[in-house]
C-alpha cells in the first residue's frame, strides 16, 4: 500500500509567492539608468563626456580632436574591443591625463539576465555567473591594457534590469547612467547631432560612441563640442565626479520649458 503524503497548503502557497518573487525580480523589464553630476554648481557649467567603445573600430578622428582641444572624456571600452584595435589603445594610453578609461564589459553584452532575453537585439547574460564574467573579464583587460583600474560600469544598450544592476554594485561598481544621448549609438548623421547639444545643460552627462569612423559621429561631435566649449561649459571625467539618478521624463519637461522661454 502507498501512502501519500500531501504538502500543507501554507508551505504551498508561501513557495508558489516566492516563485512569483523571483520571476518578477528576473524577468523585470530592463531600464536605463539616466544619471546626471551631483549637484552641480550652475556657475562652474561642469558636464561630462562619455564615449563608447563597443567593438568593431575606433574613431580615430575623434580622439585626435578630443586630444588637440584638451576634452577631458570617459571610455567605457569592452574587452572585445581593446583586443582589436591596439592603435587606439596606445593613442587613449598615450593621454590618461585626459581620458579615464572605464568596464564596458567583455563581449559586449547586455546586463539582463535569463535565457534567451533581448534588448536592441543583443543577447542578455543566461544567469549572474556570465554577468560576473562579462563585468570581471572587461575590467582585467582594461587594468592589463592601460594600467588602470576600473570604478564604473555601462553595460551593452546602456539596460538593465534591476537583479542585474544589484549583483553589479555588490561587485564594487558603480553604474554610470546619461542624461543626454548625442549620437543614438552613432546612428544620427552630422545636424541631428549638433541639435541634441542645443539641450545641453550644467550638470548633464553625454553619451556618444567613438567606435565607428564611418559614421558622422566624429564630424557631428566636432561641431557640437567646439560650440559647447565657446559657451563656457567645463568638461570633466567621472572619475572625478559623483553622479545621481534623475527622472528623464521631468528632466525632458524641463528642458522643454528652458527652450520656450529662451
Amino acid at each position: 500500500m502507498i501512502f501519500r503524503i500531501s504538502r500543507p497548503a501554507c508551505f504551498s502557497s508561501l513557495a508558489a509567492l516566492a516563485c512569483i518573487a523571483w520571476s518578477s525580480s528576473v524577468l523585470a523589464m530592463p531600464v536605463e539608468v539616466h544619471n546626471r553630476i551631483a549637484t552641480p554648481v550652475i556657475a562652474d557649467k561642469k558636464i561630462a563626456l562619455t564615449l563608447d567603445a563597443c567593438s568593431g573600430k575606433f574613431d580615430a578622428e575623434l580622439l585626435d580632436f578630443l586630444i588637440r582641444k584638451r576634452i577631458p572624456a570617459t571610455i567605457f571600452v569592452t574587452k572585445k574591443w581593446l583586443d582589436k584595435n591596439p592603435a587606439g589603445v596606445t593613442i587613449i594610453k598615450a593621454h590618461l591625463d585626459l581620458f579615464d578609461v572605464e568596464d564596458h564589459g567583455e563581449k559586449h553584452i547586455p546586463a539582463i539576465i535569463g535565457p534567451g532575453r533581448k534588448v536592441y537585439g543583443l543577447v542578455g547574460e543566461p544567469d549572474i555567473a556570465s554577468l560576473q564574467r562579462e563585468v570581471t573579464e572587461g575590467a582585467k583587460a582594461i587594468t592589463s591594457a592601460m594600467g588602470t583600474t576600473p570604478q564604473w560600469y555601462r553595460g551593452a544598450s546602456a539596460k538593465y534590469d534591476p537583479q542585474a544592476m544589484d549583483e553589479i554594485k555588490r561587485m564594487g561598481y558603480k553604474i554610470a547612467g546619461f542624461s543626454l544621448n548625442a549620437d543614438q549609438g552613432a546612428t544620427l548623421r552630422k545636424q541631428a547631432i549638433i541639435n541634441q547639444f542645443k539641450r545641453l545643460q550644467a550638470g548633464d552627462v553625454i553619451i556618444a560612441h567613438m567606435n565607428k569612423p564611418a559614421s558622422d559621429s566624429a564630424e557631428g561631435l566636432a561641431v557640437a563640442l567646439a560650440e559647447t566649449l565657446k559657451q563656457g561649459f567645463v568638461f570633466v571625467r567621472l572619475d572625478q565626479v559623483e553622479l545621481q539618478r534623475v527622472d528623464m521624463q521631468k528632466l525632458q519637461t524641463a528642458r522643454r520649458s528652458l527652450a520656450l522661454t529662451n
